[in-house]
């Protein structure tokens, strides 16, 4: 079918809009925005239309998208102030929900490190089951062997508590196996579901063309045994799958005869090789949804296209379908989200590990020094909404500065020391307090003649010049050189840091950068080290104390040992 000239500018300017967004545009994104704006056209057209589209878009420089962008920029941001208003924290509101009377859940796939990006789903969960007085379930979606670990699920139970959230119930998937079974059986003697022998290519083409597979003429009785013998481990991995008796007409090519079950060689992590037929996420998710009594589903929109074939499913088993929310993924500027490529870069040594400062990941972000409540308080700020966009770092941190401010301890840092004498200056005693204004008790020195300054600080003095050694003393600069010298003076306007020579530790500071350009490629270069001398009172630190480097930002101590710290923001 022709693809009319206001649907193409409509794939158009979403393309741009996901590129500008994201860096790159995605097929299914793009597909998702169009879809429910040009009703009537074949999904297999308009997905050619946005192959085709994208392709090129992918191709053009960020100077020729932001151009192509700028007519349509003040419309995309009307609209995401207009659902922010409609949907930010404190609205968070389900229709024809009862208090008490709600149950959401958090259902991770444990084959990898949480995600920020992850979390918000789980906040989100978490928050409309608090409004509503409800409960809040976790969900281990392990029904892929060859991805699903222990290491996975402990690392994951471990960034969920550290978040604060607690759950009324936990269960996995691989405990539900034989119940799944009896429901696909049930499918069968339905004539919804049948058993499949054909290669994958042959599938994939017959499901892209509409084609029947002759396997779906077999009796009721032949498919029971066929998938019985799945189960019973007659046929290997790729020689049998259990398929939905769909539409291979509809627009919506989900529904095209799909895969519920497929067999897997691979051991699974928990049943070992007692289980060898695996469903699919399809098939599988919306029926742990109903029996465990979800009412409220929050998932991801790219899952959009596929609510229809749960639904289908649920309703041919008589089983009660939840309320499905879609959210927006939430991507990072400057940061990566796949997990495939933060493994590559880790096995590479490009990155320490997963905990790696400049990843957002939770274990990343609990290194750094982000609090769980910065994180809840930025996700639920975000609120509910099915708009994409790129959401700047500063938000994150901005919400995290107000958590450590009041409890992060003042000290004095200087990177790239600098001698400075001050001429006539006694021995003395100083007290300075840890906190300007919460009472945290003091720091004590002995101080001399001889201090330390930072290098920036040191290049934007000259000869003359009248300045303040912060809570201690004014100075004048009486000469420049390798090492500064200066006497006693009074009146002095700018304030700096400092460190006595008898009164500092080594240390180094590691800050984080954005870990890819605007093309997604590896910055080398995102992790800097600063190396300088902070105030003695370091010592007496605990490992992870956050504290405040007076006009460089507040930092966590990683590891006391190397007197290392890690840069968390200004």
């Amino acid at each position: 079918m022709p693809i009319d000239e206001k649907t193409k500018a409509l794939v158009r300017k979403f393309a741009i809009k996901n590129a500008i967004d994201y860096g790159k545009a995605d097929i299914g994104s793009v597909l998702g925005k169009v879809i429910p704006q040009s009703k009537g056209i074949p999904i297999p057209d308009l997905k050619k239309e946005v192959e085709a589209v994208i392709k090129e878009v992918n191709k053009m420089k960020k100077d020729a998208l932001e151009k192509e962008y700028k007519p349509f920029e003040k419309e995309f941001e009307k609209k995401a102030e207009e659902t922010a208003e409609k949907t930010a924290k404190p609205n968070l509101e389900i229709e024809g929900a009862v208090d008490g009377k709600v149950a959401t859940r958090f259902p991770p796939e444990p084959s990898g490190y949480m995600h920020v990006g992850h979390v918000k789903q789980a906040l989100i969960s978490a928050e409309l089951s608090r409004i509503y007085k409800g409960k809040l379930f976790l969900f281990f979606d392990d029904t892929n062997p060859e991805k699903a670990k222990q290491e996975f699920v402990d690392s994951m139970k471990v960034d969920l508590a550290w978040l604060g959230l607690k759950f009324d119930k936990e269960y996995y998937s691989s405990d539900f196996v034989e119940k799944v079974y009896d429901y696909a059986r049930q499918l069968i003697e339905k004539k919804k579901a049948y058993v499949c022998m054909c290669s994958r290519d042959d599938m994939k083409d017959k499901r892209f063309n509409g084609i029947e597979c002759s396997h779906r003429s077999q009796p009721v009785k032949e498919n029971l045994k066929l998938f019985n013998d799945m189960v019973s481990g007659k046929y290997k991995e790729g020689e049998a799958v259990v398929r939905w008796t769909g539409d291979m007409k509809a627009q919506n090519t989900i529904l095209r005869d799909p895969v519920l079950l497929r067999i897997v060689d691979t051991p699974h992590y928990k049943t070992g090789t007692k289980y060898k037929v695996w469903p699919a996420y399809d098939f599988n998710t919306p029926i742990m949804d109903s029996i465990n009594d979800v009412t409220d589903v929050v998932r991801s929109k790219e899952y959009e296209l596929h609510d229809e074939l749960g639904m289908q499913i649920l309703k041919a088993l008589g089983l009660r379908i939840p309320r499905y929310h879609l959210e927006a993924r939430l991507n990072i500027v400057g940061n990566i989200v796949q997990k495939r490529d933060i493994r590559k870069l880790v096995e590479e040594g490009k990155l320490s590990g997963w905990d790696d400062p400049r990843l957002m990941t939770i274990m990343s972000l609990r290194r750094r020094g982000i609090a769980p409540e910065a994180i809840r308080n930025f996700i639920l700020r975000l609120g509910m909404t099915k708009t994409d966009s790129s959401v700047p770092l500063d938000m994150l941190l901005a919400e995290n500065k107000k958590v450590i401010d009041p409890i992060a301890k003042h000290m004095f840092f200087v990177a790239d020391p600098v001698k400075l004498v001050v001429n006539g200056a006694e021995k003395e005693k100083t007290e300075i307090r840890l906190h300007p204004t919460n009472d945290f008790g003091m720091r004590k020195y002995e101080i001399g003649d001889t201090f330390y300054i930072s290098k920036e600080d040191s290049a934007a003095l000259k000869n003359g010049d009248s300045i303040r050694l912060k809570d201690l003393i004014d100075i004048k600069i009486t000469k420049k050189g390798k090492t500064i010298e200066a006497e006693k003076g009074e009146g002095g306007k700018k304030v700096i840091q400092w460190v006595s020579e008898s009164n500092y530790v080594k240390c180094t500071v590691l800050v984080p950068l954005p870990i890819v350009d605007d093309k997604d490629n590896f910055n080398p270069n995102s992790l800097e080290t600063v190396s300088g001398y902070v105030e003695s009172y370091a010592e007496k630190l605990k490992e992870h104390e956050i504290v405040q480097f007076e006009r460089f930002g507040y930092c966590i101590l990683d590891d006391k040992k190397k007197m290392r710290f890690i840069f968390i923001s200004k």
